[in-house]
């Protein structure tokens, strides 16, 4: 089991914030979408549209308000964004047509991908030297807090009059409030300083940004679980109904209890391409184990999804492990919430794309399309070494001045980790690695300090 409360204080708050944000959230995951079609009584296709376009507004956010968290403060934007999701979500009750609808979902979405990426320099800032295990801590914390906002939607799926729903939107906003709130708690991170050359310099990187398109194939498998196997379980399987809680159930508490012993030894960009390549294997044979559970006894069919979800949690803990390690390690420092702005956005296109190509590869064209599934997995993960070596080979050179500025900045704030100048006398520096702390490249293992390495909706 992952420690109970993290080392430092602002930690703690950070945590006990995102505790409360996704308890609020697993409400919403859990009954949102029957919000508007059972109480609002919108028909599913218009969910479907309405959802779809909220992704895209996320999408065309995530970058641009980490940009702002860079620039002007990640403490006060990541509040700010809080702000406006709590309203989004309170303007649900409000909801009584389509564009309304629209209107609600796609504040919420922007807001929440906006968000996610105003918080990642807070969690490099205050994360210590391995902000990617502190980030692997938040997710074991986003687990629990979401089961239990999940308790209290099971309640009003069970009551499902209006008022219960409408009481679960305002409860989803209240949990975003008070999630802003605790950020009062939070030490302010001064904004790092512009360095010279293009604003959008994330947008530029080609290694990033292929890493991001190979993350974004990978993140699909975060839809199995939710909405592949649960409608294959039915649809295609005599197992039990009751078995789509048993396998949410067991791959949350897999994820509680070891997503951060799975990312101890996941501490380079290398080792995160190694993590990649392990995950892609561990979901074809859970594809394809998943795929054998039609057409035999019920008891060999819970026993083969059940054995199938294991291993796929496995994988995944591998490459949420992996997404962390190279997102903040191969980010530099002065641009933080831009790049991991980017890198959502193939979670995004993951979260949007997903659940359609699940649903017409594994349930609608069967068990071919279970192996077709796991091997696009595979083949991804193949391919992500060759490009972690392409983005540690091509690391952002910054010139003379952008190290002055930085060295200046963190004259001023000495939370900041150290920056090392260049064996070639400052000529140049590279971009810092959050695993490393340094500026010193990544893209050799014998460059990294081995200290300690035992060790995150």
């Amino acid at each position: 089991m992952p420690r109970l409360m993290p080392d430092t204080r602002p930690q703690r708050v950070l945590a006990a914030s995102n505790f409360v944000y996704t308890v609020g959230s697993g409400l919403y995951l859990t009954a949102g979408v029957l919000y508007f079609t059972e109480a609002v009584y919108l028909p599913a296709d218009q969910v479907g549209l309405g959802l779809g376009i909220a992704g895209l507004v996320a999408l065309a956010l995530g970058v641009a308000v980490g940009h702002l968290a860079d620039r002007h403060g990640a403490r006060g934007v990541y509040a700010a964004t809080l702000v406006v999701q709590a309203l989004a979500t309170a303007g649900f009750v409000l909801v009584d047509g389509f564009w309304p609808f629209v209107l609600a979902v796609g504040s919420a979405a922007g807001a929440k991908a906006a968000g996610t990426a105003a918080r990642s320099p807070l969690i490099r800032h205050y994360g210590g030297d391995r902000p990617q295990e502190f980030r692997a801590y938040l997710r074991a914390v986003t687990n629990v807090g979401i089961s239990l906002g999940a308790l209290g939607a099971g309640w009003v799926v069970q009551v499902g009059t209006l008022t219960a729903y409408q009481l679960m939107a305002v409860g989803n906003a209240i949990a975003f409030v008070v999630s802003a709130a605790l950020l009062i708690l939070l030490p302010p991170v001064a904004p790092v300083p512009a360095v010279g050359g293009p604003r959008w310099i994330a947008l530029r990187d080609r290694p990033y940004l292929l890493l991001t398109v190979l993350d974004g194939i990978m993140a699909i498998q975060f839809k199995v679980l939710t909405v592949a196997i649960p409608l294959w379980l039915v649809g295609a399987t005599t197992a039990p109904h009751w078995l789509i809680s048993g396998t949410m159930l067991t791959g949350t508490v897999i994820v509680v209890a070891f997503q951060m012993r799975a990312s101890r030894n996941i501490d380079s960009p290398t080792a995160g391409g190694r993590a990649y390549r392990r995950a892609g294997v561990a979901f074809l044979i859970a594809c394809s184990m998943i795929s054998l559970s039609a057409g035999i006894p019920a008891w060999a069919a819970a026993t083969l999804l059940i054995a199938a979800v294991v291993i796929h949690t496995v994988g995944e803990l591998w490459h949420a492990a992996a997404g962390f390690e190279v997102s903040f390690a191969l980010a530099p420092q002065h641009a933080t919430g831009q790049y991991l702005g980017v890198f959502g956005l193939g979670a995004g296109l993951a979260e949007a794309l997903g659940p359609g190509l699940l649903i017409a590869l594994c349930i609608t064209w069967g068990r071919p399309g279970w192996y077709l599934v796991g091997a696009m997995f595979a083949l991804t993960g193949l391919a992500a070494p060759p490009a972690v070596r392409w983005a540690q080979q091509h690391q952002h050179v910054v010139d003379p001045d952008v190290v002055g500025a930085l060295l200046t900045h963190r004259s001023a704030d000495p939370l900041l980790p150290a920056l090392t100048p260049s064996p070639a006398g400052c000529s140049s520096a590279r971009r810092p690695s959050a695993s490393t702390a340094t500026t010193s490249s990544p893209s050799s293992d014998s460059n990294r300090p081995r200290g300690d390495q035992s060790t995150l909706l």
